[in-house]
């Protein structure tokens, strides 16, 4: 979340869209002899958008069908992907296989069984019921091999969280929508809370959430922790402790620089800096400082209280997160730009 929109941004589609799409051109190919100029699909909600073939190949037995996916004005990783579908008979059934990019499934914990391709439910979904409607139309058995593929998707997944969920070797193909919704909070939590299914799974006794890179760095270095215990919080410290809540771990270490420490330590459970301020007199008087009152900034603020002030915002976090989320035992570490440890709280 890096900028806050100032106008309607346009909306994209998500890989499991695009996937269904090109199965659904590629159908068409293999069982009707030409492929389509485009082709239109109904979402879950009912939605029906149009794709233009980026690919489109066949041979004895099978097509394949190539979409490029647009995430509209979401900063997705994966924008601009192709997404391929290769179809073809199977000896029974709708049969999805992971082609090149497409990751596979390692850890417990996912929707998705270990085994299989990171092909999750909805799109899985979404693909077989267009296998069903091509077959009616077409007058075909729904005996159908889905091969789907991401040219440069192992590369592109390591830039999300697909290797610290257990999804091996590329992408997912996701979507619950089929609609890309841009700078999604939803969907940033949800990767928080498969983080979590994945190391309940696993069973992991001691997870962390950190607002950045540095303080992941930091509390991982500290514990000595697995990438999968690791959880993306950023500014979501509300979404990632109410499922907490629900599906606890005995340990949670929450981990951030003293301006987002600040924040949850006076109550706020989203830190983003446009929708939750730090309230700099409630730091004077927790303080007993009236010069507090005048900081621009908590770092600021440190800088004129120095490392009592750092610790006192450790407890005061500490105690507003064990106050709201019982039965977990928390701890804090708030650091430095630079990742120094300036405190920590409940160890």
């Amino acid at each position: 979340m890096t900028r806050k929109p100032q106008t309607e941004l346009r909306r994209g589609w998500t890989t499991g869209a695009c996937a269904t799409a090109a199965t659904k051109a590629a159908l068409v190919r293999l069982w009707g002899g030409v492929f389509p100029r485009d082709v239109t699909i109904t979402l879950p909600k009912g939605e029906m958008p149009s794709f233009p073939l980026a690919l489109a190949e066949a041979g004895a037995g099978w097509a394949s069908v190539g979409i490029t996916k647009d995430a509209g004005d979401d900063p997705d990783v994966t924008h601009g992907a192709l997404i391929v579908v290769r179809v073809s008979a199977s000896a029974g059934g709708v049969v999805f296989k992971a082609g090149d990019g497409v990751g596979m499934v390692t850890k417990a914990g996912l929707p998705i069984a270990v085994g299989e391709p990171a092909i999750n439910p909805v799109p899985r979904q979404m693909m077989t019921d267009v296998v069903a409607e091509m077959a009616l139309l077409y007058g075909q058995s729904p005996d159908v091999v889905i091969e789907i593929s991401v040219p440069g998707g192992a590369e592109i997944a390591l830039k999300t969280w697909n290797p610290r969920l257990g999804i091996a070797g590329g992408l997912s193909i996701l979507g619950t929508t089929g609609i890309v919704r841009p700078f999604s909070c939803a969907a940033w939590i949800a990767s928080i809370h498969r983080g979590i299914d994945v190391a309940r799974a696993d069973g992991l006794v001691h997870v962390a959430g950190c607002t950045g890179a540095t303080s992941e760095t930091v509390v991982q270095a500290i514990y000595g922790l697995p990438d999968h215990a690791m959880l993306d919080m950023g500014d979501f410290a509300g979404g990632m402790l109410k499922y907490l809540a629900k599906h606890p771990v005995p340990r949670v270490t929450i981990g951030g620089g003293i301006g987002k420490i600040t924040k949850l330590a006076q109550g706020a459970m989203d830190l983003h800096s446009a929708r939750s301020q730090v309230d700099f007199g409630g730091l004077a008087r927790m303080m007993d400082n009236p010069r507090l009152a005048d900081a621009n900034t908590a770092l600021e603020a440190y800088q004129i209280a120095g490392p009592p002030l750092a610790q006192a915002v450790a407890d005061a976090a500490l105690a507003q997160v064990t106050a709201r989320f019982a039965g977990i035992a928390f701890d804090i570490v708030v650091i430095d730009r630079a990742g120094a440890v300036l405190a920590r709280a409940g160890i």
